[in-house]
């Protein structure tokens, strides 16, 4: 284009388009690089120091967008990538955006409607009140994260509705879709949570249940199933499972720099004709949680928690783990900040392996160890780290 004229003109033109589209819409990009090095005492019977990435807050990288439709309208979109830090590697190969990935609508007076691959209700309303977000799910989540309250469940193909927040209250509700052809509902996920916050209490309930897919067998979870979950030697017996249920509630009540919490879960990991084992294998867990602002850039927490099994399957000492867990961090900036965390969790009793015979039970920490449990009832992990956020 060689006329000034005309150069200026369709500069001018590209101005006014680029204006009017970035008036309307908003993409933000946010993520988290967090490394540490770790310490386990016990890892498959030997000790190991070792780099991890995300023990605090999960490496991420992420894309925000809204787009103002009018009125009270707005269309949205996140999509959301996890990495290791120390590595560079995708958190879930083959996944690019491993983590989330949806599109959905929203409105203050109605609330949002969302699809594609995303959190539970479940995890987003009580397990914001758990142990795992108040400390970190690397050494607070409960033994190998088994009850979904930290991050490990995702749900593909599904839809959430999220109500406003109303006096206080608000409640969501989500189904993926197993996407089978036999029309069982093979694969499918439901979840639904109500959460009331009345500063200084906080409450909040949820329901969750993951159906195995329409390939299930005694080999695990099918790979067609809608929702994933952890799987660590605390459940690695049950991934057979034709269903699994989970319940769980938490509270928390804060007065000046001091916050107590409380939760409790229980899961169910319900047997079908394929499955490795018979009986339904019912899981019950308490926690407590504590932490206290001691300076403006001083935050301690602590947790522990009780987690027993019932009696089936030919189990006759059921397994029970305790975990006592803590985090120091210090704030370098608002983006920027030093951390500690430590804990020790002790094991005892029988469990299934993941053959489905009966084997002693092995600590696992939080959900930093899924891969690498103990070799007998012990575990102890420290890490030390740095987070930066943007």
């Amino acid at each position: 284009m060689k006329n000034p004229c005309m150069r200026a003109a369709a500069l001018a033109a590209t101005t006014l388009i680029c204006a009017n589209v970035c008036a309307q819409s908003n993409v933000t990009i946010y993520g988290v690089v967090d490394e540490a090095a770790a310490y386990a005492s016990n890892q498959n019977g030997n000790s190991n120091t070792y780099m991890r990435s995300g023990s605090l807050s999960a490496s991420k990288i992420g894309f925000l967008g809204t787009e103002d439709l009018g009125g009270d309208l707005q269309a949205l979109f996140l999509l959301e990538s996890g990495f290791e830090a120390d590595t560079g590697a995708q958190s879930v190969a083959g996944s690019l955006f491993n983590r989330q990935a949806y599109v959905g609508l929203q409105s203050r007076a109605w609330g949002s409607v969302t699809a594609g691959r995303q959190y539970t209700p479940y995890y987003l309303l009580v397990g914001s009140l758990a142990s795992s977000n108040i400390l970190t799910g690397a050494t607070g989540a409960h033994p190998g994260d088994f009850d979904g309250l930290d991050t490990t469940v995702r749900v593909n193909n599904s839809l959430t509705y999220s109500s406003p927040v109303w006096r206080g209250l608000q409640a969501s509700t989500q189904y993926g879709f197993g996407e089978a052809k036999d029309g069982n509902g093979a694969g499918s996920s439901f979840s639904a949570a109500v959460k009331y916050s009345a500063s200084p209490a906080e409450f909040a309930l949820g329901y969750l249940k993951l159906k195995n897919g329409q390939n299930s067998n005694a080999a695990g979870w099918s790979d067609t199933a809608s929702g994933n979950f952890g799987v660590s030697a605390i459940n690695q017996g049950y991934v057979s499972a034709e269903s699994i249920q989970f319940v769980a509630a938490s509270a928390r009540y804060t007065f000046g720099k001091f916050m107590v919490g409380a939760n409790a879960s229980n899961v169910q990991f319900q047997a079908g004709s394929a499955s490795a084992f018979r009986d339904t294998a019912v899981f019950n867990t308490a926690g407590l949680v504590a932490s206290y602002q001691a300076a403006p850039a001083l935050f301690l927490s602590a947790g522990y928690s009780d987690t027993r099994a019932a009696h089936a399957n030919d189990i006759s000492d059921r397994a029970r783990y305790r975990q006592l867990s803590f985090e120091q961090n210090y704030a370098l900036s608002k983006r920027t900040a030093l951390y500690a965390i430590e804990a020790r969790q002790l094991a005892h009793g029988q469990t299934l392996g993941a053959s489905g015979n009966v084997v002693n039970a092995v600590a696992s920490i939080g959900d930093s160890q899924n891969g690498t449990p103990s070799s007998n009832g012990g575990q102890t992990a420290v890490m030390l780290g740095l987070k930066h956020a943007f």
